[in-house]
């Protein structure tokens, strides 16, 4: 469920209409619901009632401070993946115990960031990484407390682009080397080993994977705690997946996702850690956009749109399919339209949808792009010298420009000339 409704014969986000936004705001823009972030980020929290619990909101997939604040005020924790989300995480209010730092690439400088900012923990991938965070700690005279991300070799089936628990895929150590990884861990200085992470995929649409991957780190904890080791937090990633498209068979409810867990883990009394970004702010923002052009081609009909790859990168990178609809709602009898959506960028990848049937719209109209508030905004660039363009949240009848559209002249001033030049 969202909060993006036609009202009256016009696209509403909560109680503003859309074309009153685009109106003040320009298109293209991002647009985000308050009331669906907080709806999405309550039902996980909600879901792992019966279990001590933090949800850390994968601020990866839209991190806006306005979002980080309205998700952090509500009791949300942080999974960061570079110090920049770090810096972001806490100019937005959120305390640094209730942090993750995730990614395969920790640098030095992100590690005494994080230790001297305050951490929550540190989601280990990699024996190198582990020393490093031990020299840092020691050099800080701090303990590092750390979990060790564990690759249960589970297929996620979703995208091979978003595929983490594979043993081909780059991220954690093989669970089979998980015991002797563990025994350096206790050995090391400055390290407080606290317990296991697991992240298998993102946009996983049925709950078998996670079932297979928690069931093994169910057992790995018990193994542990044989060895010595006093496991006591589970951190069992995200990657619940969202409807793209309404004619999908819709993925589990977080509330079936809870049950997994309670039923998985639930026994071991630890305390559980998730981290949801796609589910939480994807179908809680919309890309809207506005029709440049509409072209006869030979054998179709493209509709040339003012947003473009650089804008929403999904479908060039991943073949991402978003349901495309018009912000004045066409009458019920409407019969549909064939297009070719593309944008104006000079690359044949800057294409939204091909075939695609749609209520038909014309030069100058407003489209929407839903389910784009993942993934979307914090993957755009200024390619071909597009500028970044606007992100918008709607509060109840409020709306508030969250990230301005930055002028030409910004982005040129930019560039510095050698002095040769």
């Amino acid at each position: 469920m969202d909060h993006f409704l036609y009202r009256n014969g016009s696209l509403h986000a909560e109680d503003v209409p859309v074309s009153e936004i685009a109106a003040a705001v320009g298109a293209p823009f991002y647009l985000y619901s308050t009331a669906t972030l907080l709806r999405h980020f309550q039902l996980f929290d909600d879901a792992l009632e019966p279990m001590p619990h933090l949800v850390c909101y994968a601020m990866k997939a839209a991190s806006n401070q306005a979002i980080l604040k309205t998700l952090g005020d509500a009791g949300a924790g942080m999974d960061v993946v570079s110090g920049g989300e770090y810096l972001r995480a806490k100019a937005a209010g959120v305390a640094g115990e209730k942090i993750v730092f995730s990614g395969v690439g920790k640098t030095r400088d992100e590690v005494r960031l994080a230790l001297t900012g305050g951490i929550r923990q540190f989601n280990v991938e990699s024996e190198p990484e582990m020393r490093v965070i031990s020299e840092v700690a020691v050099s800080l005279g701090v303990d590092a407390p750390i979990t060790i991300r564990v690759n249960p070799d589970v297929d996620a089936k979703t995208h091979a682009k978003i595929a983490t628990g594979k043993s081909e895929n780059k991220f954690g150590i093989p669970i089979s080397r998980a015991r002797e990884v563990y025994a350096e861990a206790a050995k090391l200085p400055g390290l407080k080993v606290i317990g296991i992470d697991v992240h298998i995929g993102s946009q996983l649409t049925e709950l078998a994977p996670f079932e297979a991957a928690y069931l093994k780190v169910a057992e790995l904890t018990e193994i542990l705690r044989a060895d010595g080791h006093d496991i006591t937090r589970l951190d069992l990633g995200g990657g619940l997946g969202i409807p793209y498209t309404r004619s999908n068979e819709a993925p589990p409810l977080p509330t079936d996702y809870g049950a997994l867990i309670q039923r998985t883990v639930g026994h071991l009394g630890c305390e559980i850690e998730i981290e949801p970004g796609r589910l939480i702010a994807g179908n809680a923002g919309i890309l809207v956009s506005r029709v440049i052009y509409v072209k006869e081609g030979e054998d179709r009909r493209f509709l040339i749109l003012d947003a473009a790859m650089n804008d929403l990168i999904r479908p060039a990178m991943y073949d991402a399919y978003h349901d495309i609809i018009p912000v004045q709602e066409p009458a019920a009898a409407t019969e549909p339209a064939t297009y070719d959506i593309v944008g104006p960028v000079c690359e044949s990848g800057d294409t939204f949808a091909k075939g695609r049937e749609m209520p038909p719209v014309g030069e100058g109209d407003l489209v929407a792009f839903r389910s784009a508030g993942a993934y979307g905004a914090v993957m755009s660039s200024e390619y071909n010298t597009r500028p970044l363009i606007p992100e918008v949240m709607v509060h109840g009848d409020q709306f508030a420009v969250i990230r301005p559209r930055p002028t030409f002249d910004e982005i040129i001033n930019r560039d510095t000339l050698p002095a040769w030049l």
